[in-house]
């Protein structure tokens, strides 16, 4: 009786030791696991409107500020990217200047400039979307939709990150031509948001350090934060852009974000 017993159990531990890998995450997997839950927490908002204020700071600390607009079309299919437009109304210099982006996902995003003193739009490079946007520490792919397939991942560990547990994730664009060889994310766990991200260049060495803070709920689904800090670490300048109150499907459409249109939108 007992050798059957002893039998039966060491047959029943094979047995669920050769299942134990199938259901085991690999680290990809589940870095992809833990970006997807947080990409898809923030479905079915539609559009979205806000005003924001710039704060462009030196390595001495001395501040300049911009005002300016942001709308976004949320396109529903994962493998295209939503749409955003960007206007600038302050300082006086670049009032009207306007920046349209349509994510992709493995190819450049496409983007255009339209500079109102030179009635012009230029189309932004698809090599050259790592240059700063108008002076800041956000770059012009910073500005893009974040698209969960634009980006292969490996989850890292779990950490403490303020009040939260977070989940440590890298992430490498899949595109080509991106400014950063990877970032490192960290992901709270109660409310699946980004709230720090380190990029690296193109030398693997440590170049900015994003940080969202201030977050508030919007329809009892929809996070957003309300203060975006950019830290250049190797510069030594910073940007933040403070959000003002979000406004949701409030009828944006496809036409307000083509090219044709940025001529129109004063």
């Amino acid at each position: 009786m007992l050798n059957s017993l002893l039998r039966n159990s060491a047959a029943a531990l094979l047995v669920a030791a050769s299942f134990a890998p199938a259901f085991a995450e690999t680290p990809k997997e589940k870095g992809f696991a833990v970006a997807a839950r947080a990409d898809r927490s923030d479905r079915g908002f539609e559009d979205s409107r806000v005003e924001m204020k710039m704060v462009l700071r030196n390595a001495a600390g001395q501040e300049s500020f911009r005002t300016l607009a942001l709308n976004t079309l949320e396109i529903p299919d994962e493998q295209v990217g939503d749409k955003t437009l960007i206007v600038f109304d302050n300082p006086a210099d670049i009032d009207g200047t306007a920046l349209l982006s349509h994510a992709k996902i493995l190819e450049a995003d496409d983007q255009w400039l339209y500079l109102p003193a030179l009635k012009r739009i230029k189309r932004i490079s698809s090599v050259n979307k790592s240059g700063p946007f108008v002076g800041s520490e956000f770059a012009f792919e910073d500005f893009t939709a974040l698209e969960l397939n634009k980006y292969t991942y490996r989850y890292l560990k779990e950490e403490k990150c303020g009040e939260f547990m977070c989940d440590v994730v890298e992430r490498k664009p899949r595109y080509e031509h991106s400014g950063y060889t990877r970032q490192t994310s960290w992901v709270d766990q109660t409310h699946f948001q980004v709230r720090k991200v380190d990029f690296y260049d193109r030398r693997g060495d440590l170049l900015k350090t994003l940080e969202q803070k201030n977050w508030k709920r919007y329809e009892d689904k929809y996070w957003r934060a309300h203060l975006l800090a950019m830290q250049n670490h190797q510069t030594k300048k910073a940007t933040e852009l403070v959000f003002s109150e979000y406004k949701f499907k409030s009828g944006l459409r496809d036409r307000d974000f083509v090219k044709n249109a940025l001529k129109r939108i004063r």
